[in-house]
Formats: structure tokens, C-alpha cells, sequence
């Protein structure tokens, strides 16, 4: 009976092998067979991020593109600055999900057979674990939402700054792309992106914006790309004293952020300076309760 399940999980773990290699194999061949050979070869990491996951795939782990889950966490893929299509997300996703709980019922099933680990690792502590990346995984809305917001904090900071410098050069007889130029330097999280706005510039410049607004996916940048397209098509002061209000505005939503994380950060460490109470309660304190509730009973 032993050597049967001993064939079985052998066998069952090399049959989802090779179902992974093949959905892996495939998945490679459709994305070489439906792209054409490029002549700039730097572009072709931009094609391979903008292609979806096969249909066929898609159907087979059973992700439905248009159920409201799916456009949550599409968005917040967006907002955390996934580059890649949302379908890729998903797909390695379902196959993590799937193979965790595998490895987890053959972890439970080589546990209750009486067989041992070859490494000094229990059941118990391999499944806790794949238990915990499957609840990650199943809530990851959470942590996607905290990483948007994350990085749109980031974003906001860096377009305060190229604002400030382009107020700086209000000035100036330059173009607004010799303006944004200059501000490339002072950008680091939304640095690729403006390089590829000032690169697509001169073929489209409202369609290069359009796109540099889609890749940042926050409100702020919104904001910011209107201001700019108002700044190329009429540059004149009165756009330059709109630009001054939205300074303000990213100026105050950064200062309030500020303080929201520095009001975080204070209840963290009440709780944390509530540790070493509750353990001196324990140690010191709870021992002369316990003595005087025998003390009260031994007198009744």
C-alpha cells in the first residue's frame, strides 16, 4: 500500500511538471509565431509587455477578463506600475495558487503516511507556509492598493519637482520639450516614462502625452499632462500661474501624506512601547493576582 502512494504522489508530482513546462512551452511558441521580426530589436521588450496571455490559456485556468475582480486588479496593476499586460499577472497567479495546494495536500499526504522529510523540515511548517502565500495571493488586492498608493506618493513628489523647475524656466524662449529636457535629471521613478514621452515628442506630441498619462495611471499626472499639453499648444503666463496652483496642490497633498505616515508611525510605536508592559504585567504583576485569589479562596 506504502509503495503505491509512494508511485502516486511520484507520478502525480511529475504529471504537473509537465503540464507547467507545456503550458510554458506553448505560451513562448504563440508569442514567436505572432510577432513580427523587428527592425529596431530595443522595441521588441515593449511589444513582448503589451501582448496578452493566449486565449486558450486564459479558458483553461478559467480567468474571466470582464468579471469585476479582474478590472480591480487590473487597475491596481496599473497604479503600482506594472508594465506587463494584467492577463500575464493572472495567469501566473492561478498556476501558483494551483501548484502551492498541490505541494500542500502531498505535504499533508506524505505526513499522515508515517514518512519522513530528507531535509529537517515538518509538514506543518511547509504547509503554514504555502498556506500563507496562498492567502496572499487570494487577498492580493491589499497589498497591490498599498503599492499604487506607494508609488503614486513617489510619482506626485517627482512632479512636483519637474514642475518647480519648469517654473523656473517660465521665463525662458525654450520650447517646453527643451524644458523637460532639462528636468530629466530630477526624476527617478517616472524617469523611463519621460524619456519615451520626449522620445515619441516629435512623431505625436498630444499622442506621446496621452500615453505618458496612461503609463503613470494617477491623478496627479492627469493633472500634469493637461498642464503641459495647455503649455504646448498656448504658452503664456496665464498657463504658467495654472501650473503655480497645481505646485500647490502636489505641495499640499505631499505634506499631508507626510502626516499621515508620521500619525502611522506613532501608533506603531505606542503598540510596540505597550509590549514591554503587558510582559512586565506577566512576569511580575500577574503572579501576586494568582496568590491573592488563593489567598481570597483558602479565607472562604
Amino acid at each position: 500500500m506504502i509503495n503505491q502512494m509512494s508511485k502516486l504522489i511520484y507520478y502525480s508530482s511529475w504529471l504537473l511538471q509537465c503540464v507547467v513546462i507545456a503550458i510554458t512551452i506553448y505560451g513562448v511558441a504563440w508569442l514567436i509565431t505572432n510577432s513580427k521580426r523587428k527592425r529596431w530589436p530595443h522595441l521588441a521588450k515593449v511589444k513582448w509587455k503589451m501582448t496578452a496571455a493566449p486565449p486558450i490559456l486564459m479558458k483553461f485556468l478559467y480567468i474571466l477578463q470582464r468579471s469585476q475582480p479582474y478590472l480591480d486588479r487590473e487597475f491596481f496593476l496599473k497604479s503600482s506600475g506594472f508594465s506587463v499586460d494584467s492577463s500575464w499577472y493572472f495567469v501566473a497567479k492561478r498556476l501558483l495558487i494551483g501548484g502551492c495546494s498541490v505541494i500542500a495536500i502531498l505535504a499533508i499526504v506524505w505526513e499522515k503516511l508515517g514518512w519522513h522529510w530528507s531535509l529537517s523540515v515538518s509538514s506543518i511548517l511547509v504547509v503554514s507556509g504555502l498556506s500563507a502565500v496562498i492567502v496572499m495571493l487570494m487577498f492580493d488586492h491589499i497589498w497591490l492598493r498599498s503599492l499604487g498608493h506607494m508609488r503614486s506618493l513617489k510619482i506626485t513628489t517627482e512632479i512636483y519637482i519637474v514642475s518647480n523647475h519648469l517654473y523656473y524656466l517660465a521665463e525662458s524662449q525654450l520650447h517646453i520639450h527643451t524644458k523637460l529636457t532639462r528636468c530629466l535629471p530630477f526624476t527617478q521613478v517616472i524617469k523611463q516614462d519621460l524619456e519615451r514621452l520626449l522620445a515619441d515628442w516629435y512623431h505625436h506630441p498630444g499622442q506621446a502625452l496621452q500615453q505618458f498619462k496612461a503609463r503613470l495611471a494617477t491623478d496627479d499626472a492627469m493633472n500634469f499632462v493637461e498642464t503641459i499639453d495647455a503649455l504646448r499648444m498656448h504658452e503664456s503666463s496665464h498657463y504658467y500661474e495654472l501650473l503655480k496652483q497645481r505646485i500647490n496642490d502636489y505641495k499640499d497633498k505631499i505634506e499631508l501624506a507626510k502626516e499621515s505616515r508620521k500619525e502611522t508611525t506613532s501608533y506603531v510605536l505606542f503598540v510596540i512601547a505597550g509590549i514591554p508592559i503587558l510582559y512586565t504585567f506577566q512576569v511580575f504583576i500577574y503572579p501576586w493576582v494568582q496568590e491573592g485569589q488563593k489567598l481570597f479562596m483558602n479565607l472562604q
